[in-house]
């Protein structure tokens, strides 16, 4: 029973790991594992019944009543509510015009609607759908390259995941009680450095090879005079000012913020004439499914947490790191590539609740000198393991964004169209990974700035 006890949490590990890769909900294995290596945890005297009782409590003041996560529930619907008022198909059309005659303008402004979906959504599933919809057809129709077209789509959707106000993020912040404020501010430069690759990517390939990326004739845009492009482009941004000026100027807290931005996404509809009961409906109905989804998941991670760390799971890992005798680069490139292994088989979701809580002690154990100070550290590696779960959309078999762009692309392009285009632009991600790491300033430099840190 005593060996029993010291492997216990080597076998609950190996049992996640497992049962990950049946096809049953993610939430329900989690639970399943909790209940069964509880109780045999409660045979070993690893833990008391009583402290199977408490928890409920961790769930309910851990998840339930924990302001941060009401966050996330207002950055969906905020998300969806410009999704179904078609804030964002304008923004596409006015970006197409001011780009009309420069060479990959179209695949450029479906990039640059992109990056401002992320900074006014962050809602990946739906900026891909949208973007799919809005853009392929008009990509291919003007001659763009299949596999250009889609990469650039699929690509672009994914941005979100890492430019605030990132769902990812929000749940990270928590998992790692972090500032949320300080970490959404180190998330913004990194995430303008990886669209600027995706968009010198795009001039390079219109430049050397233009039949993949040609210009667009005049005629072919819907909106007409300055006033209407004005507006097109000018709505989108009063969100993200609402929401990251917000922020940034400490005017409100992240939580406050995605009040704002939710009240200032179903303003601009109003005012557009397109924010009528069935749109309403439409968004709330999506944001509870969605938020649903992920508080399953949340819940089932809390509990699998609580119990790993009640048989000694965080000392087992720790122990289990160290004694690979890599040293702290070594323990670093190890975990970066467990987490970009692991984005071809599961979704963000699944990798930042089950890995973060494991990956944590490690990362307060390590030192990298004037590499990087050691409180800026935890900061630091969440945005590494944020860009890096950025390529778990895109890397197959089980990238959610190529689902999402093959399923609304219908059959404007293969599957093959699709894995060809998206291959450059995870060598983008990676690329940018190895940047951070390399200078750290990127990642830690703005939330000293403008926190005065």
């Amino acid at each position: 029973m005593e060996y029993l006890s010291e492997i216990l949490p080597g076998i609950m590990f190996l049992a996640l790991v497992a049962g990950l890769f049946t096809s049953l909900p993610v939430g329900i294995v989690l639970m399943g594992i909790t209940l069964v290596f509880g109780g045999i945890a409660i045979l070993t005297g690893d833990m008391r019944f009583v402290q199977v009782t408490l928890i409920p409590n961790r769930i309910y003041g851990g998840i339930i009543e924990n302001p941060v996560l009401v966050a996330a529930p207002m950055f969906i619907f905020m998300g969806l509510v410009m999704e179904k008022t078609r804030v964002a198909e304008d923004l596409l059309i006015a970006l197409q015009k001011l780009l009309r005659v420069v060479p990959g303008g179209l695949a450029l402004a479906v990039t640059l609607m992109g990056t401002i979906l992320a900074a006014a959504t962050g809602i990946i599933g739906a900026s891909v759908v949208m973007l799919t919809v809005l853009a392929l057809p008009t990509m291919i129709r003007r001659g763009y390259a299949p596999s250009l077209a889609a990469g650039t789509v699929a690509s672009a959707g994914t941005l979100g995941i890492l430019i605030p106000p990132s769902v990812m993020l929000v749940f990270m912040g928590d998992l790692l009680t972090l500032n949320l404020a300080k970490l959404f501010i180190a998330a913004f430069l990194p995430g303008l450095v990886l669209a600027g690759f995706y968009l010198v990517y795009i001039v390079l390939m219109a430049w050397f090879k233009p039949s993949a990326a040609p210009r667009a004739e005049k005629g072919t845009e819907t909106i007409s005079g300055w006033g209407e492009l004005i507006v097109a482009l000018g709505l989108p941004f009063l969100i993200i000012v609402a929401v990251l000026g917000s922020i940034l100027g400490g005017i409100a807290t992240p939580t406050e913020a995605s009040g704002v931005g939710a009240v200032a996404a179903l303003l601009l509809g109003f005012l557009r004439g397109r924010l009528n009961w069935k749109t309403l409906v439409s968004a709330l109905d999506g944001s509870v499914r969605t938020i649903a989804m992920l508080f399953f998941i949340f819940v089932g991670a809390t509990a699998f947490s609580y119990v790993f760390r009640q048989v000694g799971g965080e000392h087992f890992i720790v122990s289990a790191a160290h004694s690979l005798t890599l040293g702290d680069w070594g323990l670093l490139v190890m975990m970066m590539i467990m987490v970009f292994i692991m984005g071809f088989f599961f979704d963000w979701i699944e990798i930042t609740l089950i890995m973060l809580p494991i990956f944590a002690p490690i990362v307060k154990t390590m030192n990298f000198g004037d590499h990087v100070a050691q409180a800026d550290m935890i900061y630091w590696f969440a945005i590494l393991v944020a860009v890096n779960l950025q390529t778990s959309f895109l890397t197959p078999p089980f990238g959610f964004a190529l689902f999402y762009l093959r399923g609304a692309a219908g059959s404007l392009v293969t599957m093959a169209d699709v894995y060809r285009g998206i291959v450059p632009f995870v060598l983008l991600q990676l690329a940018a990974l190895i940047l951070f790491i390399w200078q750290p300033e990127i990642v830690v430099w703005l939330p000293k700035a403008v926190l005065g840190e």
